[in-house]
């Protein structure tokens, strides 16, 4: 199996990634909600479920510098036979779901008050405690972290995380799954295995 991708399938790597980043929403999506619904606030329990969500969020961080990276560096498989809509829109939908990739921790990361403890291996400070913010939210912009964080949470917790994430993943798989089933072409094969049979 070609870790690179060709214009048939994408390689080994870009699918690691691409699952990678699957199972890692998830996990934060399980923390998080497990967190909420049964926990009680600021228990070890609930610390320990905070910490899992922190770290996947982080770990989908890096993961998507990685993928954008690989994505510039290979040759992206054609698409299959369709409509123009069909293909603008599966272009679209791309776009923003990297964005989505890209703001969803970054925008964690920005507005979250606690040191992560990183899959309880090490700490990574957080936002308030860094030279950054620092010099460009406290003396530039002359914000206090809660006045700060406020925005910056609404946007990552009630816009995204509470309803557009899901739209979108939910949109990315019904389209994988109509690919499959109803047009029956190769466009999830290329991601689950990545050859022709």
């Amino acid at each position: 199996m070609n870790n690179w991708n060709t214009t048939e399938n994408y390689g080994r790597i870009a699918r690691w990634l691409h699952w990678g980043t699957a199972l890692l929403f998830l996990l934060a999506y399980c923390a998080v909600y497990y967190r909420h619904w049964f926990t009680e606030k600021k228990t070890a329990e609930n610390l320990v479920a905070l910490d899992l969500h922190l770290s996947a969020g982080i770990s989908v961080g890096i993961i998507v510098i990685l993928r954008i990276i690989w994505r510039m560096m290979n040759e992206q498989p054609v698409l299959e036979a369709g409509p123009r809509w069909q293909y603008l829109l599966a272009h679209f939908a791309h776009y923003v779901l990297y964005a989505i990739m890209v703001l969803m921790p970054l925008t964690g990361y920005l507005g979250t008050g606690k040191a992560t403890d990183f899959f309880f291996m090490f700490e990574i400070p957080k936002f308030e405690d860094t030279w950054l913010f620092n010099a460009f939210v406290w003396e530039f912009l002359g914000l206090t972290f809660k006045e700060f964080e406020a925005p910056i949470d609404f946007f990552h917790k009630e816009i995204m995380g509470a309803w557009l994430v899901w739209i979108l993943i939910l949109g990315h798989v019904g389209a994988a799954l109509y690919h499959h089933y109803k047009l029956k072409d190769r466009t999830l094969i290329k991601m689950l295995k990545g050859d022709k049979s």
